[in-house]
């Protein structure tokens, strides 16, 4: 072939080297927003360094390997003895060694700990997202270990942890342990009081056998686990151990792993006990209440990763539109590619104010703040996650068939994006968790109806909007069955409230014309012609170095 005839023009360069954390300016800015000053500098500094890491066609690679090269299922060694192990590619335990020394599992006890965990986990996600599901488990376990102060002792700086040892071991023997949970059952599924798994007491120290399934378990490999079973007093939760402390394994036998639509590098499977040693956490008959704190947290993590998803597509379309000429020009100075561009960037800018300030008020932890969280985290799950396939679908397609092969990375995160809706809660799920704080819990509406009240008077709008809200909030009649567009406009009101507050005005506008406003059509690319579109999308640019 002639080398004329393959000469290479008009191709986009990839977006890489360049730093995550500061291209980023809804986040950047949150964080200097939600960071005390004599915490931020030391902050910004790791968030950089984690933004460069992640942006690097090292990170990029790790990523693409861990895909494409699945956990594999052992559940017997060479002579035939049961060891139910786990094996990850290389790649899975760098990127996972990395994020535990960027702190990506403590957050309960330095400064500001969860605004930074948050961006941290925001930023490192968009250099691959399955392996968050670890960091998220170990993370969101400690709050519900703290019920039982000597077994939070014994486990806490293990999960806090900066050091990362993959294998299983006795936990003493270990730096750092990842824990995974088990709640799910054949014949429940989100049901958890419908479990079957027995858990009969063999000592007055809290020391359980458990017999029994679940049918989703995740991260299986990891050092320790926290399931819910049936005691003699009612659902209880229990901690599960691989190893247990004479350095013997527990019987925790892994049946397979689940073959999922995305995820790829992530391990879930299908666990089976038999006699399996576990120690209570809690009360007997409390074990919903007793995890229902880690449940939160890994509420909060579907948010900030679904966020994050949307983010890393959202970057992919702006830099593809900046590089890619067509029909005379660059696709981003087209008038109706600058329109979809904005609508996509106003959705991503919109889902990361609202993650972090999540994140702000559990650092803040105060009873207003719990209060508020109440609502907002099971709202914000609801429509953040929902709106993930959408924005990163719309981004793909901004990149053509480039976007459709696998080379562009553009079909792992597509893949991915359902992922957080249905882990942890779906949505009706969700929307019926907040119909629970509505009817149980008043002082939640009031402190939900106060953060949103804040930017009152600043937006006709979201005026109008927090007014039909009032109303919908008034009428009870029939409202399980319209629980998600109440849900939806809650979480889109509390939007809009952020934005006003805290985002340029070029974006709030925009959002609330669209969003709150009813300008907007059916598809993304329909926002009204006469806003400032240009600086919407400049502003949502990753300046690669």
């Amino acid at each position: 072939m002639a080398a004329t005839t393959h000469t290479v023009t008009n191709q986009v360069p990839p977006l890489v080297g360049y730093d995550v954390f500061a291209a980023d300016r809804a986040l950047s800015e949150a964080v200097e927003r939600h960071i005390e000053p004599g915490v931020l500098p030391v902050a910004r500094e790791e968030l950089s360094r984690l933004g460069q890491s992640a942006g690097s066609a090292q990170a990029q690679e790790w990523g693409a390997q861990a895909n494409e090269h699945p956990p594999v299922l052992r559940t017997h060694d060479r002579y035939g003895n049961r060891i139910d192990e786990v094996e990850f590619h290389p790649a899975w335990h760098r990127l996972l060694g990395h994020a535990v020394a960027a702190g990506l599992t403590d957050a309960w006890g330095r400064p500001a700990g969860h605004v930074r965990r948050a961006a941290g986990f925001l930023v490192w996600t968009q250099a691959e997202a399955g392996h968050g599901c670890p960091l998220s488990m170990t993370h969101a376990a400690v709050p519900a270990l703290r019920t039982d102060p000597l077994l939070a002792a014994e486990w806490e700086p293990l999960l806090t942890s900066y050091v990362y040892e993959e294998g299983l071991r006795t936990p003493t023997r270990k730096a750092g342990v990842l824990f995974g949970m088990g709640m799910t059952e054949k014949q429940g599924g989100t049901d958890v009081r419908s479990n079957t798994t027995r858990a009969e007491p063999v000592s007055g120290d809290g020391e359980y056998l458990l017999t029994g399934h679940k049918w989703f378990c995740s991260a299986p490999m990891s050092d320790g686990f926290l399931v819910l079973a049936q005691a003699p007093g009612g659902l209880t939760c229990f901690l599960v151990p691989r190893v247990l402390p004479d350095g013997t394994r527990n019987v925790f036998a892994i049946q397979r792993l689940k073959d999922k639509l995305g995820n790829r590098s992530n391990a879930s499977g299908e666990v089976e006990f038999d006699g399996t040693w576990a120690r209570r956490v809690g009360e007997e008959g409390r074990g919903v209440r007793t995890i229902i704190e880690m449940v939160a947290a890994t509420r909060l993590d579907c948010v900030v990763g679904s966020a994050a998803l949307m983010r890393q597509a959202v970057a992919q379309a702006i830099h593809h539109s900046t590089h890619r000429s067509a029909f005379g020009g660059l696709l981003i100075d087209k008038p109706l590619m600058r329109n979809v561009l904005a609508d996509l960037a106003l959705e991503s800018e919109a889902a990361t104010v609202l993650a972090m300030r999540l994140a702000s008020a559990y650092d803040t932890d105060t009873e207003e703040e719990r209060a508020f969280l109440r609502i907002a985290v099971p709202a914000a799950k609801y429509w953040v996650t929902k709106r993930c396939t959408p924005v990163v679908g719309e981004a793909l397609e901004c990149l053509g068939g480039n976007g459709y092969v696998e080379e562009s990375g553009m079909p792992r995160l597509l893949r991915e994006a359902p992922l957080n809706s249905i882990w942890e809660g779906s949505g009706n799920v969700q929307a019926l968790d907040v119909l629970r704080a509505l009817q149980r819990e008043p002082q939640a509406l009031d402190a939900f109806l106060r953060e949103v009240g804040k930017a009152r008077g600043a937006d006709h709008r979201l005026d109008a909007a927090i007014k039909d809200l009032l109303t919908e909030l008034a009428d009870l009649e029939g409202i399980e069955a319209r629980a998600r567009r109440l849900v939806e406009r809650m979480a889109l009101v509390l939007q809009g409230s952020l934005l006003v507050r805290w985002a340029p005005p070029e974006v709030s506008d925009a959002f609330c014309a669209s969003r709150l406003g009813g300008d907007w059509g059916t598809a993304f690319g329909t926002l009204p012609h006469s806003l400032d579109l240009a600086s919407v999308v400049a502003r949502a640019r990753p300046v690669a170095d």
